[in-house]
Parts: structure tokens; sequence; C-alpha cells
């Protein structure tokens, strides 16, 4: 079941299929198969299934994953930054295939805004690499709803901090303007 803010606006397609959606916090079970999802997802970088273990446990609370018919359909892993708890990192927004084009990624970074725990984050912070359109596409989605107020800036550069092995990652940087 989706439970939506009244400034939330959800999706033609994930509305018609409503009674069929869980958003809930991860837990240890969950682990696993948030690991399996990302795999089924690139251009996102594999870690370790122990990385998602934690995730789903030290940072469930910022964390989120969408259920459909009692399988993981979607899962955002995210923190709050050490030396700014006003600041959300995304690191990871998954989406089955079978489940994308539905505004799946966007309702669940919705839901975990909504959070009581999450109420005071003033800013969004995610990278994402060049050729991710689906990132950056979600990330302008929510930075035009905030007021398109965000700044895109070169975080870890292909050469200089990853001597060629990985793309260049942008740090976009977006204040939200909504209130929860």
């Amino acid at each position: 079941m989706i439970t939506t803010a009244p400034w939330i606006v959800c999706p033609t397609i994930l509305a018609k299929d409503e009674n069929k959606w869980v958003f809930r916090t991860p837990n240890i079970g969950d682990g696993d198969q948030a690991h399996n999802l990302i795999a089924s997802c690139p251009p996102l970088d594999m870690n370790s299934s122990y990385c998602n273990f934690l995730q789903s446990t030290h940072f469930k609370q910022t964390c989120i994953i969408a259920e459909f018919n009692d399988e993981i359909a979607g899962f955002i892993s995210s923190y709050l930054k050490p030396e700014n708890n006003n600041e959300l990192f995304i690191w990871q927004v998954a989406v089955a295939p079978k489940h994308r084009g539905k505004g799946l990624a966007f309702n669940m970074l919705k839901e975990l805004l909504m959070r009581d725990n999450l109420e005071h984050i003033k800013a969004i912070e995610t990278t994402i690499t060049k050729d991710n359109q689906g990132s950056w596409n979600l990330f302008k989605k929510l930075d035009k709803e905030n007021n398109n107020h965000g700044s895109v800036t070169t975080f870890l550069d292909e050469h200089k901090h990853f001597k060629g092995k990985h793309d260049t990652e942008y740090l976009y940087h977006i204040p939200l303007t909504k209130t929860h």
C-alpha cells in the first residue's frame, strides 16, 4: 500500500497498482536480495553483499525497500553525511528492470524523505556518472520540484582519483525547499 503526503503525485501506472506496492524499512533478511537487485541494474557499481547487509541493518533508517507482490522491486541506499546531518547522501537507487518506467524510483525517494527521522533534511546529495541517464532524470525531477536550485560539480575525477579505472562521478547537490 502506498502512503502519500498531499504534495506527492503518484504516476498513473504505479497508482493503478497501488494495492500491490509496499514501501518499508529494510531489515537483515533483505541484504542478499538487495545485492541481487543491484546486480541486475547496471551501470550501478557492485558492492559486496556484506555492504548491502550493513545498509539493511546499520543504515536501515535512511534506506528504503519497495515491494511488489512480496518481491523486492526497488532499493534506495543512503546515509546522513557525518559532517552535516542535514544532508542525505543517496548512495544507490536500484529498480528491477521489469518495474522501470512506472515512477517507482521517484516515489521511493519521496517516501524516504517523508520519514519522521529525516524531516530535518535540508539537502540531498548524490554522485552520478555522465552516462547514467536514469539517475540524471530522477534527480533533475527532484531538483525541479525544489525550484531548480541544484548544482553539479566534479566529485571524483576519472583520471585524478580513479586513475582511469572508473568514470568521473559528478556530485549533484539539491537544496530541498518543500516541507515534509
